[in-house]
């Protein structure tokens, strides 16, 4: 995971952050992080993250002998051969 250092924080912001941080039982990293998501419309929630990677494995395109011209027994069985 990336990490980022802010420099020159004002200190009005610095302490808006404590207390919203406070309230909500969050770390001023967890805070920051919760913050900067929001603003940008990202998603930080490990549960919606696993949500939208569950959804777009089950839109997957699935393996099918049509649109590559094999099985993937035939596939294992050319490697194997070689």
């Amino acid at each position: 995971m990336s990490s980022l250092q802010v420099r020159e924080l004002p200190e009005d912001i610095y302490y808006q952050l404590k207390k919203t941080a406070e309230q909500e039982h969050r770390s001023l990293a967890q805070q920051a992080v919760a913050i900067l998501a929001k603003g940008l419309k990202v998603s930080s929630s490990p549960k919606e993250r696993r949500l939208a990677l569950l959804q777009k494995i089950t839109q997957a395109t699935v393996f099918d002998s049509e649109t590559f011209g094999t099985t993937p027994e035939a596939l294992i069985r050319e490697d194997r051969d070689r």
